[in-house]
């Protein structure tokens, strides 16, 4: 039986990133009859259906993810065997990471890119709900995900991690804050209590099919509050909190570079911890792009 190679591994991942079989022949120089027998051997050969073929294209099925996510670190380690033997760096590094919306996290990203990017790569960072987060980096989507827990969620987080071979690891711990902007009247207090926010639209992340408050991104569950605005990203979620004098509840680190000089902190009293920290596929080795982030996430916090 012939064994795989790595040629193989790079036609797969190219037709994964392509998502078309015509569009990958072209990025790898081959013809698309020659690249569909190359999949085809590779899937027979590892005994894994990598793609499902659909009218609509090509779809990664489940096991192709997890198999995809091993060829690119195979990939990943064959780069830097060539780098160091021969200062030769790879032409297209992958990288990817999900998290819930922290500044710290995008600018962590871009020191990634600066570091790594050269003339092409493929970087992908997902701002994302907390359960996809964790599907992500269980199906090796990610290599990287960021979340927080309390004493509200961590045993439900705890055991979805466990359940999906996942490690957390904790960057800090911090006291829950309210982002307001500097308009809004609460912004003269330097502590702001729950009864101060009654009059003020609550702000949250929605979290799709699962809006358990276990899975909410903030402490302060949106179920306790009687006006709230559900946003799926961070820029309308900032537009909205400045103009309706809204307030959202998260960690206390801010960027103004990011989310405008106009978005200010204050200690919620709140009897709560969030723990922040990564997560990671247990027994994975992580790529140099992963550790560099990691790294430059403690730089940011």
């Amino acid at each position: 039986m012939k064994q795989m190679t790595l040629q193989q591994l790079k036609y797969a991942v190219t037709v994964a990133e392509c998502r078309t079989i015509s569009k990958a022949a072209e990025k790898v120089f081959i013809s698309q009859p020659s690249l569909t027998a190359a999949i085809r051997q590779l899937e027979d050969e590892m005994n894994v259906k990598i793609f499902s073929r659909t009218n609509k294209g090509i779809e990664i099925t489940k096991d192709g993810e997890i198999f995809l996510s091993y060829a690119r670190q195979v990939l990943e380690q064959a780069d830097l065997l060539e780098e160091k033997f021969t200062g030769k760096r790879s032409a297209n590094p992958f990288f990817s990471v999900s998290c819930q919306h922290y500044s710290f996290a995008v600018n962590a990203f871009v020191d990634v890119i600066k570091e790594f990017g050269g003339n092409k790569y493929n970087f992908t960072l997902r701002e994302t709900q907390t359960f996809e987060i964790i599907e992500d980096v269980s199906f090796l989507k990610s290599e990287v995900g960021i979340l927080y827990t309390d004493s509200k969620n961590e045993e439900i987080i705890g055991k979805l991690l466990k359940k999906n071979e996942l490690e957390f690891s904790e960057l800090f711990t911090a006291k829950p804050h309210v982002f307001i902007s500097d308009k809004n009247p609460l912004c003269k207090k330097s502590r702001i209590t729950v009864k101060d926010l009654a009059p003020f639209p609550y702000l949250v992340f929605e979290q799709g099919e699962h809006s358990s408050f276990y899975f909410s991104e903030e402490p302060y569950p949106a179920i306790e509050h009687e006006k709230t605005i559900m946003v799926r990203d961070r820029a309308t979620l900032f537009n909205l909190l400045i103009g309706l004098d809204g307030f959202t509840v998260s960690s206390g680190v801010i960027d103004e570079e990011l989310n405008g000089d106009h978005i200010v902190a204050r200690l919620f009293e709140l009897d709560e911890k969030m723990r922040i920290g990564i997560i990671t596929k247990k027994n994975v080795i992580l790529s140099r792009y992963a550790v560099s982030y990691i790294e430059a996430v403690r730089k940011y916090i």
